[in-house]
């Protein structure tokens, strides 16, 4: 599917498939052939039924936006318990989440995915202690994937837009860009994501389409993601926003609410983005 030059896609993890035969089950259910790969998830297998997972993908007529990992360890239970143990900031946890970026990394080149997406953690302040510990963590993995011609997009949410432009250009590597989810800017309190889309622009790769309510708390308490359309994402907006950022890439559903039916959500999804782009 494709609606205004933008590949339509949904991420893998929504869809909560059972086995790569069912994934590839319910894309065709959807009408999509563009998807976001859990590489963690593949990652976790033993080599032969990764093996044969990606069998199942060869076959398929699936095309890969980018990939995706989270790491060991992350504890989302509040925005306080994240930022402690969110991607590469715990300094004890660095090696591991170092290793299993590497692997990823590799994973990707074999599968022929381009860029691989994930939560770096709060980025902490310019004049922290930890602030040069993590440009080089960041940049250590970037020079990795490079080399495979692989891109490493950030997400963002975690932290206003202004401080991940900070880092964006402290660390100064061609191949990390964002990978931009405008209800994670409502989820954590970090800003108004229209204007975060201007401000981040040209750094702009991937793109999720979520929704999510603001918490009476931004920023200590969590914010409720709601199907698409239906929450603080002003729709229209945020991809006029897009337009005038020149983006052209893709618009890949990303859906997280622990209700019953992820997949009727994912619909809901696709279907504001017909009704709004197509």
């Amino acid at each position: 599917m494709n609606l205004a030059g933008h590949d339509i896609g949904v991420c893998s993890w929504s869809l909560k498939p059972t086995s790569a035969e069912d994934l590839v089950a319910v894309m065709d259910e959807l009408s999509l052939d563009h998807l976001q790969l859990s590489l963690s998830s593949l990652l976790n297998m033993d080599e032969a039924t990764r093996q044969s997972a990606l069998d199942v993908y060869g076959a398929s007529d699936i095309a890969f936006t980018a990939g995706m990992i989270g790491f060991a360890g992350e504890n989302y239970a509040s925005i306080a318990t994240i930022r402690k143990t969110g991607g590469l900031v715990p300094a004890d946890l660095w090696p591991a989440r170092r290793d299993h970026a590497l692997a990823a990394g590799a994973l990707a080149k074999r599968i022929g995915i381009n860029s691989i997406t994930f939560h770096l953690g709060f980025i902490p302040p310019g004049n922290d202690a930890t602030y040069a510990s993590l440009i080089e963590r960041t940049r250590e993995i970037a020079r990795a994937w490079a080399a495979d011609d692989i891109d490493l997009l950030l997400e963002t949410g975690q932290e206003r837009s202004s401080d991940l432009l900070l880092f964006l250009n402290d660390l100064n590597a061609k191949n990390v860009g964002v990978n931009f989810d405008p209800a994670n800017m409502i989820l954590y309190g970090a800003g108004d994501p229209v204007e975060a889309v201007s401000m981040l622009g040209r750094h702009i790769r991937h793109v999720h389409v979520k929704d999510a309510i603001a918490s009476a708390r931004p920023g200590v308490e969590w914010g409720k993601e709601v199907p698409f359309g239906e929450g603080e994402v002003e729709a229209t907006a945020f991809f006029r926003a897009l337009i005038d950022a020149e983006y052209d890439g893709p618009l890949v559903v990303e859906c997280e609410i622990n209700a019953a039916d992820r997949l009727a959500n994912v619909k809901t999804a696709i279907a504001k983005l017909e009704e709004l782009l197509g």
